[in-house]
């Protein structure tokens, strides 16, 4: 992931009360809290790295993201050769504190394997 506190992502942090008390320190290089402007839409993020992963979290109030927006963000947070994924766990690990996020994920120790590129 690039360093979230970069001259090309300052202009989009935000700081928002309860923040502080669920992320520690953030607007820094490893966890911010933007709004990343796209089509009209403003889509609320929350982006960590730590404990071994890049993850990123685009909600909205009244929906969930689209693709387009997943990969909208994903442009901007992510270095052009990083694979990034959505996961779907079982149901006994799922965890939901918000209707409308959707995660993107990468392991920092770990290479994700791809399928052939004919089947992408």
């Amino acid at each position: 992931m690039k360093f979230l506190d970069s001259d090309e992502l300052k202009p989009l942090l935000v700081k928002l009360e309860w923040a502080k008390e669920q992320l520690g320190e953030y607007n820094n290089r490893w966890n911010a809290v933007l709004e990343i402007p796209h089509k009209g839409v403003l889509l609320r993020v929350i982006a960590s790295t730590g404990q071994g992963w890049d993850h990123v979290s685009v909600s909205l109030a009244n929906r969930c993201p689209t693709w387009e927006e997943l990969e909208h963000v994903r442009k901007l947070l992510f270095k052009p050769d990083e694979v990034v994924m959505q996961l779907h766990v079982p149901a006994k690990d799922h965890v939901n504190i918000h209707p409308n996020v959707l995660h993107l994920w990468r392991p920092l120790n770990e290479k994700i394997p791809l399928p052939p590129k004919r089947m992408v």
